[in-house]
This record gives C-alpha cells, structure tokens and sequence, in this order.
C-alpha cells in the first residue's frame, strides 16, 4: 500500500512539473500591485520575451508587468473581462503578422525558454487596454476641423490637385509581359481605341478605373499622371497579377482635401489618443498601491 501511494505521489508530481506548474511554489514576490503579486519568474520569463523583441532587461520587464495588472484592474472596473478566445484570437494575429503558424511560434518561444502563459498574459493586457482606450479614453479625443484644413491646405501640391477618369490596361501574367506592355503604350491612340488595341494582343483586360482624385493615388503614381495629358497613358508597372498601366481619359484641376483631410485626421486623432491614454495610464499608475520586496 505505500509502495502504490508513493508511485502516485510521484506520477502527480511529475505531472505539475511537466505542466510547469512546480515554479510558483518556488516563485519569490518581488513586486506587488493593488494586491496582485508580481514574482522574480513571472519577471524572468518576460525578460526573456523581451529579448525577442530587441531587449529590455529586468527593469524594463518589471515596469511593463506593473503596468499590465494596472490596465487589467481598469478594465475590471468598466465591466470589461477578457476571454480566452480573444486571447486565442489574438496569438494567432500574432503568428500570421510573422508570417509563421501557431506551433512555430510555439517552438520559437519553447526554444527561446519562453512559457506560453507569458506571452497569453501579456496578450490578455493588451486587449484589455485596448477596450478601456475604446470606451473612456477615445471619447475625449477631438481633432479641430479648422486645423484640419489648415494642415490639409499646406499638403496641396501641383500633382495632387488634379481629377481623372481613368482606365487600366493589364496584361495577366509575370513581369514578362512588360515588352507586350510597351509595344501597348508606343500604340496607344487614347481611351476611345483601348479596348480595340488590346485585341491585337494576348491575355490582355483594358477595365474603367472610373473617376479618382490623384490623392486618392499612391503618390508616384499621382505625379507621373499629373505630367500626362488626356489620352495619354503611364508607363508599365508590374502588379501582383500581371503588368499595370493607366490610361487618362479625362483631367481637371480640382483642389479635393477630402482625402488629405481623411490621412491627416487618422493620423493625428491617433496621436491624441496615444497621448490621451498614456496619460491615463500615467495617472492610474499614480493612484495604484505599489510595493516593492
């Protein structure tokens, strides 16, 4: 009877510890935060997850643990709790933003000594800030019209401020096709004969772009249009599918700061609220109960 109970005692205990599980009874609290324990291996294992990331060191590991539980307990309070699907979710945008599978990344953090739970919590963080920004901090951020249009007016250049009707001339296939494109272009009589030129040719689609402003354009693109008149056509790009090019069938002037007005309110609506949510972090930092061991 001993014997049997030993055996067990020891197949559970090689159990907690294959589950990693043998490390918390080990663990000392180093840092304690509105009564959740922060310990020296939850701080060695984010130093480690860091390290993937460029460095951090312990300090660095300490402060961003400290500041996890913070954004966790704030987004408690507002109601909001994190599932494990959304954490699931979440590992996996992770793995396709490396462009590797979910076990790959698995094996890249083991080999690495990196648990699965370190990277699941900071995860868990992220999204629960992510709500508390949602829904209390994003309300306070307001981007002036009037500073809109001023910033916009300053973007306005000559390649920009015009207006087309466009068409895309595309031969399917590699980059290969880039000869067939120029004997195209050398061709090119105007939008009216793009169609009736393209049947001398293989694989080859001529599409209505229809109406676009050229800030709507990457800006390369907008500038070698701007140099072309009506009935002119751009010089051959290579695209995912085949060989681009663009044929202007109509221009005119049209100063449009929609579209620059659209960029600039994107881009400083989240400066603001970057800036907006650092320093609500910053002033719940300041009122947490923070010890240190």
């Amino acid at each position: 009877m001993m014997t049997m109970v030993r055996k067990i005692g020891a197949l559970v205990l090689g159990l907690v510890m294959l589950a990693g599980l043998a490390a918390p009874a080990l663990a000392a609290v180093k840092v304690t935060v509105n009564g959740t324990p922060i310990t020296d291996v939850q701080i060695a294992q984010r130093v480690k997850l860091l390290a993937l990331e460029g460095g951090g060191g312990t300090k660095g590991a300490t402060e961003q643990l400290i500041n996890e539980v913070i954004q966790v307990d704030e987004a408690k309070r507002i109601g909001v709790n994190i599932s494990e699907s959304q954490i699931d979710g979440a590992f996996l945008t992770v793995a396709r933003n490396l462009k590797m599978s979910e076990e790959n990344l698995k094996k890249v953090l083991s080999q690495q000594g990196v648990n699965m739970q370190t990277l699941r919590d900071r995860l868990k963080a992220s999204l629960a800030w992510q709500a508390v920004v949602g829904q209390v901090v994003n309300q306070n951020v307001q981007v002036s019209e009037t500073e809109l249009d001023a910033k916009a007016a300053s973007k306005v250049t000559a390649a920009n401020s015009y207006d087309y009707i466009l068409k895309e001339v595309l031969f399917i296939g590699g980059g290969g096709r880039s000869g067939q494109a120029n004997a195209y272009r050398a061709a090119f009589k105007g939008c009216d004969s793009a169609v009736q030129l393209s049947t001398k040719y293989t694989d080859v689609a001529v599409t209505d772009v229809g109406r676009r402003h050229a800030t709507q354009l990457p800006e390369a693109l907008a500038k070698e249009l701007a140099g072309l008149n009506v009935g002119g056509i751009t010089k051959p790009r290579v695209v995912s599918n085949g060989v681009s090019m663009l044929a202007v069938c109509s221009k005119a002037e049209a100063r449009d700061l929609t579209f620059i007005k659209d960029n600039i309110r994107q881009e400083s609506g989240n400066d603001q609220l970057k800036s907006a949510a650092d320093k609500y972090l910053k002033d719940l930092r300041a009122k947490a109960r923070i010890s240190y061991n």
